[in-house]
């Protein structure tokens, strides 16, 4: 779909993303290469996150600490590529993606792309770049997003033409150790008036949230939804018109309900 800017520039989102590719467990882990070769199979643009390590190398992981994935304590940003490599995702043969990896995968299947910037210990300028010029050779459609608004005013210096969207959630349910002057900013958007993103990424169980609300519903700006796991959900959030980040729905039953809503390709 094709949408346009406050300032006449176009810009594109797929109408719904895989979360962190189409994985399935047990055997199929979040943003490994085969959740991401099971979401091409099934024709399905995916959301996942990029890491910068210790050794400069962009790699496609969630959490900053390994432990939930691959067992192993400490923060993935301290390891090197090598090191890295060794482990394994979920108790599967899956490894950790390198975002080259990723990219190469989707490159020429002509499915969009939703990358979010996951900023550690005040990186975000050195992540934006590294990214940015990673994706300068991408040929593939791509957006841009993360909850850190100074990784989003650094890409926006290093690749204006680019779309990017604010990740944010109601963070005086989760504060995940901010301060609370953070908590109120963060959960009331307070900082896009710096950040400028053009989508705002809500966590789906906060979208009452009164500052979202004013942003899509008067100033216009699209929504994105995370994270979808129930049908229902699904059409919720089609038929308001959003964008569904969404895991855990079955094929045939995501593909139905794509069907009825006119979102299929």
């Amino acid at each position: 779909m094709i949408i346009k800017r406050r300032k006449k520039r176009p810009y594109k989102l797929a109408p719904y993303y895989a979360h962190r590719g189409y994985h399935d467990k047990p055997h199929i882990p979040e943003n490994s290469m085969a959740a991401f070769r099971r979401a091409v199979e099934h024709g399905l643009p995916s959301e996942f996150d990029v890491h910068m390590i210790a050794d400069g190398s962009l790699v496609v992981f969630h959490d900053d600490d390994l432990r939930r994935e691959t067992g192993v304590e400490g923060s993935i940003e301290s390891y090197s590529i090598g090191e890295l490599r060794a482990l394994r995702l979920e108790g599967t043969d899956e490894k950790i993606p390198l975002f080259d990896e990723v990219l190469d995968l989707y490159e020429d299947t002509g499915l969009p792309l939703l990358i979010e910037l996951k900023c550690v210990k005040g990186n975000h300028r050195a992540l934006a770049k590294a990214v940015a010029e990673r994706l300068d050779r991408y040929t593939g459609e791509y957006v841009i997003e993360s909850f850190d608004p100074r990784a989003l005013m650094a890409y926006r210096k290093l690749r204006p033409h680019i779309t990017r969207g604010q990740l944010a959630q109601n963070f005086f349910r989760s504060r995940q150790g901010l301060p609370y002057y953070q908590v109120v900013m963060l959960t009331n958007l307070m900082l896009n008036w710096l950040a400028k993103p053009d989508f705002i990424a809500y966590k789906y169980a906060d979208r009452r949230n009164h500052a979202l609300r004013s942003m899509v519903d008067k100033k216009g700006f699209r929504e994105v939804s995370w994270t979808i796991r129930k049908a229902d959900d699904l059409r919720t959030i089609l038929k308001a018109g959003g964008i569904p980040v969404f895991e855990k729905i079955a094929p045939g039953e995501l593909m139905k309900i794509l069907h009825e809503e006119g979102k299929e390709d």
